[in-house]
């Protein structure tokens, strides 16, 4: 894996194709087997013909040894040859009958020849094989100048032995000893054992070219269709990287169904993503600067100012005005930080099991504890225990539903009702929080979940507010893959209703780590 993880693909893909090919190739070992099968059994083949012809030679009158060498080698196509117990030749079929096999000279033979013994050279050695002796006629034709006839005289037993002719074809020869002191000796040219030889390797050969072309191909056409794609992919994530394009296009190869199409139309959404929380991060900076300029221009002006009034009451104007400013900048950085930070701290967070109808409940109590303004009055219908549970953070949550409840009691009039239900329907936990206020005209139901855009009561001072708490409120809930939205009361009365949905805790899983 070190050294392979240097290469691109398409070399690796090729490599480990080839290499499965290459164990088709180790059928070449198998040939040399198969020869090797073959040639044992025409050396045994020979060996037992010509014990049978010994045989023969026992049982006819001397008169027709001659006769029975001659019929002998035209059915075996052999040249036998029969030695006196001095190891004189004294019979031989080439002399008795036409020569049944010429011995050619690799010379005189044509080019397509040398090559396919040069072929024979090449396997030989790649396979290690056994190089038999080469089989040469003795100047005199003696058995002393054959070693199998040697050794059937020494130990009394036939004899085999595999040579190889001048041209490389096998020469097949058996020895069988006589009882009365005489040697047979059976040669043979077998050429059909290199033919089928051949043969097979050239089918061999082909399949295994055939192979090698369809899976140079297919591999080919595998890397085109994985590297290719990745290639893209990796170009224009390097772009993205670089951010020199205000709009990358990230190929989505939406005609893939595969785990590289997966890949494509996640990166492609992620940099899309990317690039939204990129464009928001910028809107918010300026957000920033802008909400932060007013304020610290009213208090620069409020303290150039204390330097040349000298009435008091003014004076005293000016610093109320100034601590005015530093109260609402104070407000402003708070919850700039909280909404700056609040994506961040909720994707590392562990989310536990919340029941939000015990926290609502809690909440109802503490406020009604500290007092309500106005004399507002909040109603909770609180579901049964262990219903409403949602996977969450409960300061965050907590962060939420306080926002809303201020919400619903500043647009709410004098000694009005603010409604919060809990329930539950299709896998989710739907939180509402009605009031009598208002209401939200439907052109301005989006807005008001944007950053610093704030509409606030009639006859509340201006700069109480950051216009943040919707916004923070929206992007709690998101990370808590829930939806929050704003619309019309059920009843058809006048006012508002928030409605935050969260999705359920399974009973089965105490707790999800957030992503």
């Amino acid at each position: 894996m070190r050294w392979s993880g240097r290469l691109s693909l398409t070399p690796r893909i090729l490599a480990v194709n080839v290499f499965a090919l290459a164990l088709l190739a180790g059928g070449f070992f198998y040939l040399d087997s198969y020869r090797t099968r073959i040639v044992d059994a025409r050396l045994e083949q020979s060996t037992r013909e010509l014990k049978l012809l010994a045989l023969g030679l026992q049982a006819a009158p001397p008169s027709r040894d001659d006769a029975l060498i001659a019929a002998y080698a035209r059915q075996t196509e052999d040249r036998v040859r029969r030695y006196g117990a001095d190891g004189r030749l004294i019979a031989d079929s080439f002399a008795m009958d036409a020569p049944r096999y010429e011995l050619r000279s690799p010379e005189s033979e044509e080019w397509q020849r040398h090559v396919a013994r040069f072929l024979d050279k090449v396997v030989d050695k790649v396979v290690d094989a056994d190089r038999p002796p080469d089989f040469e006629e003795p100047a005199l034709d003696r058995a002393e100048a054959w070693p199998e006839l040697l050794l059937a005289r020494k130990t009394g037993h036939p004899q085999s032995m595999n040579r190889y002719a001048p041209d490389r074809t096998f020469m097949i020869s058996a020895a069988v000893p006589l009882p009365d002191g005489t040697l047979l000796l059976a040669t043979e040219n077998a050429r059909d054992i290199t033919r089928i030889v051949r043969a097979e390797r050239l089918r061999l050969g082909m399949v295994l070219a055939v192979a090698v072309l369809a899976s140079v191909l297919l591999s080919l056409f595998l890397a085109r269709t994985i590297v290719q794609p990745l290639q893209r992919l990796a170009r224009a994530a390097v772009r993205v990287r670089l951010g020199r394009a205000r709009e990358v296009m990230v190929p989505r190869l939406p005609e893939r169904r595969d785990e590289i199409g997966m890949l494509a139309r996640a990166l492609s959404d992620m940099s899309q993503a990317l690039r939204q929380r990129i464009d928001a991060t910028d809107a918010f900076a300026a957000d920033v600067s802008h909400e932060l300029k007013n304020p610290i221009a009213s208090l620069r002006s409020a303290l150039d100012a204390l330097d040349r009034v000298e009435r008091p009451d003014l004076r005293t104007q000016l610093m109320a005005i100034a601590q005015d400013d530093v109260r609402r900048l104070d407000r402003l950085v708070t919850d700039i930080a909280e909404a700056s930070r609040v994506d961040a701290e909720l994707s590392r967070t562990r989310f536990e099991p919340i029941d939000l109808g015990i926290l609502i409940e809690r909440m109802v109590i503490a406020r009604e504890a500290r007092g309500v303004p106005r004399g507002v009055r909040l109603a909770f219908a609180r579901p049964r225990k262990d219903v409403a549970v949602v996977p969450g953070d409960e300061g965050r949550l907590i962060r939420v539903l306080d926002n809303l409840i201020d919400n619903a009691v500043s647009f709410s009039p004098d000694g009005g009702l603010v409604r919060i239900v809990a329930t539950v329907a299709d896998g989710q936990v739907l939180v509402s929080v009605e009031d009598e206020g208002p209401g939200v005209p439907e052109s301005e139901r989006e807005h008001i979940f944007r950053r610093f855009h704030s509409v606030r009561p009639e006859g509340e001072a201006f700069g109480k507010h950051s216009g943040l708490g919707l916004a923070i409120a929206r992007s709690i809930v998101e990370g808590h893959q829930g939806t929050i939205a704003i619309g019309d009361r059920e009843d058809a009365q006048k006012g508002a209703r928030f409605v935050v949905r969260l999705p359920m805790a399974v009973a089965r899983d105490p707790g999800i780590v957030s992503e």
